[in-house]
């Protein structure tokens, strides 16, 4: 009776483990960390291979320095994306290319002023 159980609950925990990797399989839905220094007052994804970059996808919101806000994100057919932000402070841009929004679930914008340098930590 004992194997039966365990056979049951094995069964089950397969089956939960395989229901949710399915569901997350191509999710391109990702939670972006402000850690620019900066408040952003835009942001715009768009697939690395165009050049318009679309709506803004803020809205009315901003995105303060420490934050974090999930972006929901149904192209799953362009893994491949460049991220755009717009800070509140100056107006100024700046872009972090080629983003793989179906292989990560939180990205960690990282910026220098001073030196321009852009870079991200992805998870």
């Amino acid at each position: 009776m004992k194997s039966l159980v365990r056979a049951l609950i094995s069964g089950a925990v397969a089956v939960v483990a395989l229901s949710g990797g399915a569901a997350f399989a191509g999710d391109a839905d990702f939670t972006m960390v402000n850690r620019t220094g900066y408040t952003l007052r835009e942001v715009y994804v768009s697939p690395s291979n165009k050049e318009a970059w679309g709506k803004d996808r803020m809205g009315d919101g901003y995105l303060d320095n420490g934050k974090s806000r999930l972006f929901k994100f149904s192209d799953k057919s362009a893994c491949m994306q460049d991220i755009k932000v717009v800070f509140d402070d100056d107006g100024s841009d700046i872009v972090w290319e080629d983003v793989d929004l179906c292989e990560i679930n939180k990205i960690t914008l990282k910026y220098n002023r001073k030196t321009g340098m852009v870079s991200a930590d992805t998870e």
